[in-house]
């Protein structure tokens, strides 16, 4: 199963729920018994890596530069070393992966359940229970990660200064006793789509609200007012009725109150939204009034979900974002846009740290050249910083190999992006 039973994101691994009954082969990611205050900065000691090629004797050999790839391990493990038969392995290709869909509500029928799983899914006999889907729209970078990150209570969503950092259709699930609510985080509106890749994720916007009890559309306060036809349209223009619809009014700690007061009324007035609500999704102001609204649209009726999980993505999907986050963070202009970042092997190893090997496609070699660096170092730099960032959310030590490699026009092919989870479908084994 996919990365075998990885502890997940600050719990013991003996919360970790597997659910065959429910979604087979999922691995969904427990929350923490205690939530972490945003974003997860921790930091413990960690030892450096260090950065080596690999050499013709390794089991594939590479050409320099062209097919070269750089290693980064600790103390000069490799793939081959430190094999002692205890560690469970997730080494996948592609005929092997099955997949999840997003495009579809899970069945919350109860008649399909006996007492036992009932009781696992943590469903409630409550005849005022209420549990739904809300899907976030808006152009890019106006605040939909964060604000998803903040209803969660926890990071799930990468989160950069950078326009269109999400790709994927981020699923997040928000629990309490008496509701849940299942957030759709999707990728920013665009206006030019430039590749397939860009039309195949704002088909993943429309089928995120296709699915959703209510829809909320996040703008950026600190910009003059303006129509959200655009937003909607590409969101749910193929829907007969026009669900329940919010507009976030997000960054209000960046304008005057007087200001706000404006947009407010500005946009009661020129958009078709039931109610406006100003937040400022960095610092948690005007979040529970957000949850507030979207618990009165959701229809009453049983969790789709166990009450203490957070997302149905494997930990594989969170970890090869980590390192894309870190891509975008590093690097400046075309890079971390022409970067796919895809977790090819993991390695469960008790009492040893798990091994990670990841590898980040891109379009070009002088793509390719950037991110290696002289003599490794910039790629080594990357790599720390997302060991630090993946220990913090596993709770636990990691080696991590990263390997780069040039696939041209990677963005214009469907079969590449089929495969790397551009139709809202998630990868599992």
């Amino acid at each position: 199963m996919e990365l075998a039973v990885q502890a997940p994101a600050t719990l013991s691994r003996s919360k970790i729920h597997t659910h065959n009954f429910f979604y087979s082969n999922t691995i969904f990611i427990s929350p923490p018994e205690k939530q972490t205050p945003l974003p997860l900065l921790s930091r413990q000691n960690h030892s450096r890596f260090q950065v080596r090629a690999r050499n013709s004797s390794h089991r594939t050999r590479r050409s320099v530069l062209k097919n070269q790839s750089v290693t980064i391990s600790e103390n000069g493990f490799n793939e081959e070393e430190e094999t002692d038969g205890e560690g469970t392995s997730s080494l996948y290709s592609d005929d092997e992966l099955s997949f999840l869909s997003l495009n579809e509500k899970p069945d919350r029928n109860l008649t399909l359940l006996d007492d036992y799983e009932i009781e696992e899914l943590g469903y409630v006999s409550d005849p005022n229970h209420r549990s739904g889907f809300a899907a976030l729209l808006g152009k890019p970078n106006v605040g939909k990660s964060t604000l998803v990150n903040q209803l969660i209570g926890q990071k799930l969503s990468i989160v950069t200064d950078k326009p269109q950092t999400t790709r994927h259709r981020i699923l997040g699930i928000c629990s309490g006793p008496e509701y849940q609510v299942i957030l759709y985080d999707t990728p920013g509106v665009i206006e030019k789509k430039m590749h397939k890749l860009d039309s195949m994720m704002m088909k993943n916007v429309r089928s995120a609200a296709i699915n959703a009890d209510c829809v909320l559309v996040v703008v950026d306060a600190c910009k003059a007012p303006q129509k959200i036809d655009e937003v909607l349209e590409e969101g749910i223009g193929n829907l007969k009725e026009m669900p329940p619809t919010l507009l976030v009014l997000n960054k209000k700690d960046l304008i005057k109150p007087g200001e706000i007061a404006k947009k407010l009324e500005w946009y009661e007035k020129f958009t078709n939204v039931d109610e406006v609500i100003p937040v400022s999704a960095k610092y948690g102001h005007g979040i529970e009034d957000v949850k507030e609204w979207i618990l009165s649209k959701l229809p009453v009726g049983p969790a789709y979900y166990p009450k203490d999980i957070v997302s149905e993505h494997p930990e594989r999907f969170f970890v090869s974002e980590i390192v894309r986050e870190k891509i975008f963070m590093q690097y400046r202009n075309e890079v971390p846009y022409a970067c796919q970042v895809n977790v090819v092997s993991y390695k469960s190893r008790p009492g040893a740290k798990d091994f990670i090997q990841a590898e980040i496609v891109v379009e070009k070699n002088s793509q390719k050249v950037i991110l290696i660096g002289k003599e490794g170092k910039a790629l080594k730099l990357l790599a720390t910083a997302a060991r630090l960032d993946i220990e913090d959310f596993l709770q636990k030590k990691v080696y991590i190999e990263i390997e780069v490699k040039v696939k041209e026009n990677w963005r214009q092919d469907e079969g590449l992006l089929k495969n790397y989870g551009y139709e809202g479908r998630i990868q599992a084994l």
